[in-house]
Formats: C-alpha cells, structure tokens, sequence
C-alpha cells in the first residue's frame, strides 16, 4: 500500500454548485492538500433555480443566491472569470485561456451545461436563454419593459417556469411554442402534461404546440417568430428554451466517450482514470438504483449526490487505500414552481416507466394530484403537482422508492 498523498493538487474545473460541492466533499473525505477551483463566470457558486422565477419577478437580490462555501473549503483557490480550453489528461495539465498550465493529481470535471441556441435565420437581438445571473438580469429588463409581448420557445421547466413568471410581471402576451402537444411530456407523460397545459391556459399562457420555429422577423432585433405551421406570433422578447449542451469540448482529444457529457462508470471516473471524476449535470453515469444505462441528469439534487461519491472515489485513488466506494444509486429529486402551484418529484418517472398511475387526486380540475410511476410492477417515480398537501403526499412514498432493490450497473 502506498503512503496517502496529502501535499499534491486536485484541480476542480467548474466553479458552480457541482464544483463547490466538489471542493467541500473532497475535505469532508479526508483530503487535505490544496484544492484549486476554475470557473469562467465572475461570481462564486450561486443557486441556478430562483433564475427562472424570483430573479426574474425581482424578488430575489444575487446576495441571497450566493452560496457560504464551507469552512472547510477556506483555503481553496478560486481562479474566476478564466476558462478551460484544453485538457492534456495523460500529462496531468489543463490548459486556461490565458495560456496558463495547471498541474494537478486529480481532476474533478464540473463544468456543467450550457443553453442549446435556434440556428434559425432572423435577427439575434431580443433573444435571450436563461443559464447565468448575468442571462436573468437581461431577460428581467425585457420583460419589465411595457407592453412587452413574449414568446417563449419550449416548453420544458424553463419554459413553463418563464412564462408563468412573465405572466406575474403582468406581461401583456405570453405564448410558448413547442414541437410536442403538450407541455413538459418528455419526462412527465401526457397525463401530467396535459393538467399543467390546463393550469397554465387558466392563468394566461397561451401555448403553440405541435409546431417549431421556422426563422425570426425584424431587421435590427426580433419582431416576430415565425412557426413551421406558416404563423407568425408577434413578439418583442423571445426566450429560447430548447435544452443544453455540455461544456466538454475543452477535454477532447483524450479518448473519453463525451456523446452527452462526460461518460463515467458506477464510481464517477470518467474514461477508466482514476484521477479523473466528474460530477453535477455534465456527468454521465448508470444509477445502480434503477438499471445500468448511463444517463445525465439536471436536478438540483445531483451536484451534492455526485459529488459525494466523486469524492469518495478520488480521495481512495490518491490515498491508495485500494478500497473503493459502492456503486452510486441515488434517489434523483427535483421541484419547480410555476404560478401558485409547484411540481415536486422523487424517484425516476422518465426512466422507462410503463405504468402511470394517479395515486391522490383528480388529472381534471386545479386540486392536488400525485401520479406514480411504475416499471415492471415496481414504483420508480412519483411526481405531485399543486400545492403543500401534494408535496407531502408525494413524499410518503419516498421510503418505498428508496426500498428499491439495487441492480449491478
């Protein structure tokens, strides 16, 4: 066995939650050498979800979305506003934007995803994605501005999150567009999706399903969006909400499978390096929970689950104890509030599901209802949508999903 390492080097590259989360696991598990983070945005690690709603209704100041890193993290150096550009992984360097090389001993990936944009022809001013404090602050300007007509482009989280809080601010139209026929289907099913659709058409959205977005029009900036269907919606701001992209381009050329993110194993190590872990919503991971399918996952619960076991992982790699953390199996959560109601999930409802269940409730009408999901006769996920009462329906069903035998990833 060989002596612990304690004096080297873990670099962090990713300086949001999922890299704060990181840098605080790695102390908690016992390693004591330095510890560098690098993030291109300016600020230190903030809460992502309020941008979407509190920072764009103006309730929430960046203050209160800061996170207190922890005091164990003090003496990590933070290295701001400075990107990853290239990744020499058999050397052990990353590479920076200013030319500086970073050695290190491990090396945990945390940077993250970032908004897929329309290629669509059509002037680019007026459009806006909502990703950084920075995106929330512009989209907030627009919307305050009166008058405003909004088109929002997909109906995801984002979307939905978006146009309920534009209709809020008082908004004179709101619309949202969408290939698919109903709102948030992909990962809820059509017997959710069509009870949000109901809820927010009852609260003043209108919605354009069934169609995408053909180009924008206007000469300096976007006056209209222009669907494949042949119709043009007025519009003075238009927010894109078509998904992301992960930020992996600074590791290629070293021979990691980066098809959506970064490809890992049970463990966190990506391309079979020991040194090398990632985590948050850029990892790509079987969940030894459910089955051996290595999927990304965006829920605000992930940066903190993977950066448990990444850590874990690293630290027994670079302390040489030759023993190894158990598979990761986490139980995947996630909320999001929309008008006076909030959807909260537990569990894994897009992970096959074969049974879709109403468990309390009514799909018609504005009350509380829960849905279970099931695969093979087994409850995966169970999502509520309405207000505290559901929520707390929803998780009385948390033990049974975490009862979940686990299988071999």
């Amino acid at each position: 066995m060989t002596a612990p390492l304690s004096t080297g080097r873990v670099l962090v590259v990713g300086a949001s939650m999922a890299g704060l989360r990181a840098a605080e696991q790695l102390r908690a598990a016992g390693w004591t050498g330095a510890i560098t983070l690098v993030g291109d945005e300016p600020h230190m690690p903030y809460n992502r979800p309020p941008l979407s709603k509190e920072v764009l209704a103006g309730t929430a100041p960046f203050e209160s979305l800061a996170f207190r890193p922890r005091p164990a993290v003090a003496d990590a150096v933070w290295l701001l506003g400075r990107r990853a550009v290239t990744a020499r992984l058999p050397e052990r360097t990353v590479v920076l934007d200013d030319g500086t090389a970073l050695s290190y001993d491990g090396l945990v990936v945390a940077t993250g995803m970032r908004p897929r944009r329309l290629t669509c022809p059509g002037p680019l001013p007026g459009r806006h994605t909502v990703r950084t404090l920075d995106d929330a602050r512009g989209l907030r300007e627009a919307l305050t501005r009166p008058g405003a007509r909004v088109v929002v482009v997909g109906a995801g989280f984002i979307g939905c999150e978006v146009a309920a809080t534009a209709v809020a601010l008082g908004v004179r139209e709101v619309t949202v567009v969408d290939p698919l026929t109903l709102p948030m289907t992909g990962p809820l099913g059509p017997l959710l999706g069509r009870a949000l659709l109901r809820r927010h058409e009852a609260r003043g959205v209108r919605f354009a399903l069934g169609t995408g977005v053909a180009g924008f029009t206007g000469e300096d900036r976007v006056t209209g969006v222009e669907l494949s269907d042949g119709r043009v919606l007025a519009a003075d701001v238009v927010v894109e909400s078509v998904g992301s992209a992960a930020n992996t381009e600074w590791l290629d050329g070293n021979g990691l499978d980066l098809t959506d993110g970064v490809r890992t194993d049970a463990l966190l190590r990506a391309g079979g390096r020991p040194e090398v872990v990632a985590v948050g919503d850029v990892a790509r991971f079987p969940n030894a929970r459910y089955d051996g399918v290595p999927r990304r996952v965006e829920h605000w619960s992930i940066p903190g689950d993977t950066a448990k076991q990444a850590a874990r992982t690293l630290v027994a790699h670079l302390h040489g104890t030759g023993e190894e953390p158990a598979p990761f199996a986490p139980l995947p959560t996630f909320w999001s509030d929309q008008h006076d109601f909030r959807l909260q999930s537990f569990g894994a409802p897009s992970y096959g599901a074969d049974d879709v269940r109403v468990l309390d409730g009514t799909p018609d009408g504005d009350g509380d209802l829960v849905v279970g999901y099931h695969r093979d006769g087994l409850l995966v996920g169970v999502v509520a949508l309405g207000g505290p009462g559901a929520a707390s329906a929803a998780a009385r069903h948390r033990p049974a999903l975490l009862a979940r035998a686990a299988v071999t990833a």
